[in-house]
C-alpha cells in the first residue's frame, strides 16, 4: 500500500491548508465545480476568483481551523474555515442548514487534474482578461 492511499482511501479525495495542519476528507465526485468573482471572495483569497468545488456529507475534517462568518448578498451566512498557522482558507459551509454541501478551495486538493469549473457566478465582477472555460454557464449575479 503506497503512503498516497493511507492518506486517501480508495473513492476519497483530500485537501489541505499550505502547511498541512487543517485537512478534509470528502467521498466522491463533486456535486459541481464553480468559480465566483464577487468582490468578498476577491477579498478573501487574495485572488481575482475563488474556485470551489461543492461536496455532500459526511466529511471529514483534521487540524484545527478559525472560522469567519460572512453574510451573503441573500443574508445568508456562510461559515469559512481557515488554517490559524497558514491562513489558508480551506473550506466553507452555510450556517443553519443541515447537511449543507461543503465547498472546498479546488488548490487545497493540489490536483491538476481536478474537474473544470461549470459555472461562473458574480460574472458582472470578473476582470476582463479572466476567461471561463468553453461551455461554463454564466451568471451576472449568485443565482440562488
Amino acid at each position: 500500500m503506497s503512503p498516497a492511499s493511507v492518506l486517501r482511501p480508495e473513492g476519497y479525495r483530500s485537501a489541505s491548508c499550505s502547511c498541512g495542519q487543517l485537512r478534509i476528507l470528502v467521498r466522491g465526485e463533486p456535486l459541481g465545480v464553480g468559480v465566483c468573482h464577487c468582490l468578498s471572495c476577491q477579498r478573501r483569497t487574495g485572488s481575482v476568483f475563488a474556485t470551489l468545488a461543492a461536496f455532500s456529507p459526511p466529511y471529514q475534517v483534521k487540524g484545527t481551523a478559525t472560522d469567519y462568518v460572512r453574510l451573503g448578498d441573500g443574508g445568508t451566512a456562510f461559515r469559512f474555515r481557515f488554517c490559524p498557522v497558514c491562513g489558508t482558507n480551506l473550506f466553507h459551509t452555510e450556517d443553519g442548514v443541515p447537511d449543507s454541501a461543503v465547498l472546498i478551495a479546488v488548490g487545497g486538493f493540489a490536483d491538476p487534474s481536478f474537474p473544470a469549473p461549470e459555472d461562473s457566478i458574480y460574472d458582472c465582477r470578473r476582470h476582463s482578461w479572466v476567461r471561463m472555460p468553453r461551455g461554463a454557464t454564466v451568471y451576472d449575479k449568485d443565482p440562488a
